[in-house]
């Protein structure tokens, strides 16, 4: 008995297969038609039937793929059980299947297999290329395959995280009019951004269609989330790599080589005739500070022989000293060319993760309020190229030359400060009439009010 029992069971799950995984192919094609009735009018998943963004599209494409994936795998089983099984035979075992049915759909009536494989491949017959993600063209270039999305990304739900970002920087490059983000690299058209932002803004309140889901916006803000968290680990990166460098190169590898040839070479103190003066100009300065506190009673009045052994004693300390900043200063030149190299190295290795740092400053820039980016614009002016910059201009300058070593020269600040400042300031001007003047129009109106 239990023999021909474990036989039944054996031959009635067998007897199963084919409408099972007609049944499940049949669900997924129904949730395609479901996305499809939803956020897309009734058509194929694409950005040129729906208003959403780059993001939200790789969403929907993503969950129509595993759909479709699903669909092949149950056509597969259902085509391969066929060869064993007639139609008819599934009439035969309607009792069995109707104790397994889960909803309305799963019916074993010929008819109604039928239609749903016509359904099927209805559905399935909007996505037989082989790539849903349409290509794009930017407003400046145009996209090529290499840099089309993969379509085996898309097929997974699970790749959401560094490589779904990088696909996201390659379609960053793309035009998207329905962004609520204006990026400064973007062309400006002939109405404002922020106007045509505004207007997309309202259209999309107004359509019933168009409210997000749940899950949308859950998507949105992981998303969201692990961008601005990609882009600010990647800023402490473009910071600390150059800055580590620096400090290893330099006091493990730069330093001793200075060093030995210094002690090799103890003729050479100076490094250039700048230092020198200040040297002796501090000496000086300490023989008459000797001989002025023994004169007024401060300090012991020191005999010329005692007097020449201190500064030959203070000779001495300067000497070290200017030796060691002279070792410094050149270390220090060897040590910011490996920095910059560095810095160059992770530029050219991150230029996905580039993308998305440059979408996310644009969003913290152009989404400050208005009197928020006329107070930077202000305070960045007055600061680099206001009437008083000329004096910060000029402690830049003496700070960079005393890092590299280099004599201070008077004639190559005055020319500096007389047309660098100017340079920034055209430039800025530009930036401001060129792109902001378009994007956000009422910031350039506070701003003038505010300079005002």
């Amino acid at each position: 008995m239990k023999l021909k029992s474990f036989i039944q069971n054996t031959s009635d799950w067998f007897l199963a297969i084919p409408e099972k995984s007609l049944s499940s192919a049949y669900k997924s094609a129904l949730k395609i038609k479901e996305i499809e009735n939803k956020h897309f009018g009734g058509k194929k998943v694409s950005v040129e039937n729906s208003n959403y963004g780059t993001s939200i599209i790789t969403y929907f494409e993503t969950e129509v793929n595993g759909y479709l994936q699903k669909i092949n795998t149950g056509l597969a089983f259902f085509k391969a059980s066929r060869f064993f099984l007639k139609i008819s035979d599934l009439q035969d075992k309607q009792p069995y299947l109707r104790n397994q049915q889960d909803n309305q759909y799963q019916d074993t009536n010929t008819s109604i297999i039928f239609d749903k494989l016509e359904f099927i491949d209805e559905v399935t017959n909007h996505y037989q290329t082989p790539n849903l993600h349409p290509k794009i063209e930017s407003e400046s270039e145009t996209i090529t395959p290499g840099e089309k999305i993969n379509q085996s990304k898309l097929s997974s739900t699970n790749n959401e995280n560094l490589s779904e970002f990088k696909n996201t920087g390659v379609s960053q490059k793309k035009n998207n009019d329905n962004s609520n983000l204006a990026s400064a690299s973007k062309k400006t058209g002939v109405l404002p951004r922020s106007f045509i932002n505004t207007l997309n803004r309202i259209k999309q309140e107004i359509d019933p269609k168009s409210g997000e889901t749940e899950e949308e916006v859950l998507v949105k803000y992981r998303k969201s989330r692990y961008r601005t968290a990609l882009s600010i680990k990647f800023i402490l990166l473009l910071i600390i790599v150059p800055l580590l460098t620096h400090q290893l190169t330099k006091t493990f590898f730069l330093t001793p080589i200075v060093e030995r040839y210094f002690t090799s070479h103890e003729q050479v103190i100076f490094i250039n005739r700048d230092l020198e003066e200040e040297a002796l100009s501090e000496l000086q300065h300490y023989e008459e500070t000797l001989r002025f506190r023994g004169l007024i009673g401060l300090g012991p009045e020191f005999t010329p022989e005692k007097i020449r052994e201190e500064i030959k004693h203070k000779a001495e300390e300067i000497t070290d000293e200017y030796r060691h900043h002279g070792i410094d200063s050149i270390a220090n030149i060897f040590a910011d060319i490996f920095s910059f190299v560095s810095f160059f190295v992770v530029i050219v290795t991150s230029k996905k993760e580039i993308e998305v740092v440059k979408s996310f400053l644009d969003e913290i820039l152009y989404g400050l309020s208005d009197p928020a980016k006329a107070f930077l614009i202000i305070l960045f002016t007055d600061m680099f190229v206001g009437f008083h910059s000329p004096h910060g201009w000029e402690v830049i300058l003496q700070g960079v030359s005393r890092h590299f070593g280099l004599p201070e020269n008077q004639e190559f600040n005055f020319l500096f400060i007389a047309t660098f400042p100017v340079i920034l300031d055209t430039v800025l001007k530009y930036w401001i009439f060129r792109y902001l003047n378009r994007i956000s129009p009422s910031a350039v109106a506070t701003y003038k009010n505010m300079n005002e």
